[in-house]
């Protein structure tokens, strides 16, 4: 997962306890991190700080090492036996590994994103017993013994140094883990009449909820039906709620767990990585955020139902009221991402490769915003006009042109499927903006789309 926090102590702990470890775990990690480095990622260790002659004849500062490495004009990252990074890795072949995997990632040496990724790693591929004590054990001694007799490795491995890192290890389990248990209490919306928990989640959400997803279904199942998909653990996914296309409202995953719902990868380096927005990914998104998948049409733009669409408003009024978020806030602003005080809805578009929540429900999320706020009695909630009118479908239109053109998509750009259209009544079930009219409608008969300025609703 991407960083989630104030502060490096705060997004280090975060990170830990989302891989699996326990608060005690955590703490003592980050104990031994505090000792070994002050939690820099770019700390070269004091004794090779400008010293040419330990660094091949050239002063370095931490920041200046960290910039040759990065370039490629230090060649000795691997074989000066320099401490580095959050954990001072020392060792040759742990110094090669931590290099290759942050050109794997596309990133700095110094990132922490990266390290704390690569600490849980090397502990789940090369210490193995370590990471059985950081993910089971409830003390916070233990556990910072493991990583500092076991792990780091520190010269001092006197009875008085494990006391003392352990003490700073307690620190931070005081500081975060209490917090945690104080302030993250979590509640299920009554809203929901159906509840199928699904295994694809992770327990424990590590953020409070501050952010709400709305996703499509793509296809008009019921609540039920919906939360079916999700149960067999090889589907590998899930969401909070399912808004079915009746108005019936599903819990999936308890809202104290995260939902394997936004996520999304690409290729770097011939790996698949997350791709992040603001450094936050779609799955990181999903510590922050209530996922509801909402029953849409099966192809563009996935038009929900109006008594979906008056479902989901009361359910994210809901979510608001429980969760303290005062109001909802849209812009369709991707460079927002991360910072929910200006925008705390997101899009599954800007984590994947995918159109979801389809153009019906992206169209309309600024009149959702606005319908949610007026019920919350949100100060200053404007509505915010849609990118296109909003209108309840189905509905009937006549049409008294004898040459309006039948296309395959919304838009005079798609191809033509039928050059004329019989004058008649017909109904229309989804609405789309496009090339070439103010707004075009999806024919129920499903053989294409018409422009609606040559339409007359009745």
């Amino acid at each position: 997962m991407a960083l989630i926090g104030s502060t490096t102590a705060e997004k280090l702990y975060n990170k830990y306890v989302a891989a699996g470890m326990t608060p005690a775990g955590a703490a003592g990690s980050l104990g031994n991190q505090d000792k070994e480095s002050g939690l820099k990622p770019t700390n070269l260790q004091n004794s090779y700080e400008n010293n040419p002659a330990k660094t091949g004849g050239v002063r370095y500062t931490d920041t200046t090492y960290t910039a040759a490495v990065d370039c490629g004009a230090y060649a000795g990252f691997v074989d000066d036996r320099a401490g580095y990074g959050i954990a001072q890795w020392t060792h040759p072949d742990r110094k090669r590994k931590l290099l290759e995997y942050a050109k794997s990632r596309g990133t700095s040496i110094g990132d922490l994103d990266m390290q704390g990724d690569f600490y849980i790693k090397e502990l789940k591929e090369s210490f193995p017993a370590v990471w059985k004590v950081l993910t089971t054990t409830t003390s916070v001694q233990e556990a910072s013994n493991a990583v500092m007799l076991d792990f780091e490795r520190p010269a001092d491995q006197s009875v008085e140094n494990q006391n003392r890192r352990a003490a700073t290890s307690q620190t931070y389990y005081d500081k975060f883990a209490k917090k945690g248990s104080g302030t993250m209490g979590f509640t299920n919306s009554s809203l929901a009449t159906v509840k199928l928990i699904s295994p694809n989640k992770t327990v424990n959400r590590n953020h409070a909820i501050d952010i709400i997803t709305i996703h499509c279904f793509v296809g008009q199942v019921t609540a039920k039906r919906g939360c079916e998909v999700f149960q067999p653990s090889s589907k590998g996914a899930s969401c909070n709620y399912v808004v079915g296309y009746d108005g019936s409202i599903g819990l999936c995953v308890e809202e104290k767990d995260r939902s394997w719902c936004t996520g999304g990868y690409k290729k770097v380096n011939g790996v698949n990585v997350p791709i992040r927005v603001n450094g936050i990914s779609g799955s990181s998104n999903d510590y922050q955020a209530v996922t509801i998948e909402v029953a849409s049409d099966s192809a563009h733009p996935y038009a929900i139902t109006e008594k979906a669409m008056a479902a989901l408003i009361e359910l994210c009024t809901d979510i608001c009221r429980r969760n303290g978020i005062k109001k909802l806030l849209w812009s369709g602003d991707k460079n927002l991402v991360g910072n929910p005080a200006k925008q705390n809805l997101t899009v599954h578009r800007w984590f994947a490769n995918k159109a979801c929540p389809g153009d019906y429900i992206y169209q309309r999320l600024g009149d959702i915003a606005a319908k949610v706020n007026a019920k919350l009695g949100a100060t200053g909630a404007a509505p915010v006009q849609p990118s296109a009118p909003v209108s309840s479908v189905p509905y009937k239109v006549r049409i008294t042109a004898t040459d309006l053109r039948i296309r395959k998509g919304p838009g005079t750009n798609t191809d033509i499927v039928q050059k004329a259209i019989a004058p008649g009544v017909y109904t229309i079930v989804s609405e789309a903006s496009g090339q070439g009219a103010t707004l075009w409608g999806k024919l129920k008969s499903g053989l294409g789309w018409v422009s609606l300025d040559f339409c007359k609703k009745i």
